[in-house]
């Protein structure tokens, strides 16, 4: 539904090559299977969420890195660069009914990548980070309310954007990253700021070029709005400037972004979502 062609997945594999998966002894063949013929290649590994079997993922995935994508074979050496692979959905925690933060996907890429440079004695690259606090994600999100805008005959030019979210790690991190992007562009500073800017390695910092080129946009500004029905509490560990410099703030974000304190200080705190919108319709003189 997303577009992409001849897709196997981690299920599909695990049954083209039963001898891979052999943790779950329920899952183990009875008998020596015969060898796998007519599977395909595979050309790129897309990571969307964190799975339910994390041992089965990971050892499957690391078996489609090292034999270059295909499993069933033995090569000589391990392939370096390894195959692309795109990432998306990179909190590392985040809040359901427990009383404590539950693992997110953030957590499963950070135990990939700790299991590949401990293989192979090299870092695992990715071709592209997509989601929060990813930059081109709050590129495509103003362009879908561009759109929306114009399908409804809105003729004033959106010049604010308004980002609500309960993690400050990814959700204010991200809106606050992207609106420095939207100054940098605006003031046509391109690479002048790429080099001030907090912007992720390789792949990210190219996307973030990128997006400073388009100076032509009329939005102005992106504000975060940190809400505290999720991850964030009052009354919890809420990430300030001054403690992250004194050491006294974990960064929870993913490796490839760098981390810079100011990012995480959202423009306005609020109870939850209901309380955002409401500030937004005042902000924009709407109520």
């Amino acid at each position: 539904s997303l577009g992409f062609k001849h897709v196997v997945t981690i299920e599909a594999l695990r049954k083209a090559y039963p001898l891979l998966d052999m943790v779950d002894l329920s899952r183990r063949p009875k008998q020596l299977p015969p060898p796998t013929t007519g599977f395909p290649t595979i050309e790129g590994v897309i990571l969307f969420g964190e799975p339910v079997r994390w041992e089965t993922s990971l050892q499957l995935i690391t078996d489609v890195l090292l034999s270059n994508g295909n499993p069933g074979a033995e090569l000589q050496e391990v392939p370096y660069p390894h195959l692309p692979i795109l990432a998306c959905n990179m909190d590392l925690l985040w809040m359901a009914e427990a009383k404590m933060p539950r693992f997110g996907h953030g957590t499963f890429l950070l135990c990939l990548e700790s299991i590949y440079r401990k293989v192979t004695g090299r870092e695992l690259k990715y071709e592209a980070l997509i989601g929060k606090p990813s930059p081109v994600t709050y590129r495509f999100a103003q362009l879908l309310i561009q759109q929306q805008a114009e399908k409804q005959g809105w003729k004033a030019p959106i010049q604010r954007l308004y980002a609500v979210g309960d993690n400050p790690m990814s959700d204010v991190y991200g809106a606050n990253l992207y609106n420095n992007y939207l100054k940098s562009a605006r003031h046509s500073q391109a690479q002048a700021g790429l080099k001030r800017s907090p912007a992720a390695a390789s792949a990210q910092a190219e996307v973030s070029l990128e997006l400073r080129n388009d100076c032509h946009s009329p939005v102005e500004s992106c504000e975060s709005i940190l809400v505290c029905t999720g991850v964030y509490r009052h009354n919890g560990d809420a990430p300030k400037r001054a403690e992250a410099q004194a050491g006294e703030t974990v960064f929870h974000g993913h490796r490839d972004f760098c981390f810079d304190p100011s990012l995480l200080e959202p423009s306005h705190i609020v109870q939850d979502v209901d309380d955002a919108v409401q500030l937004a319709f005042q902000k924009e003189n709407w109520s």
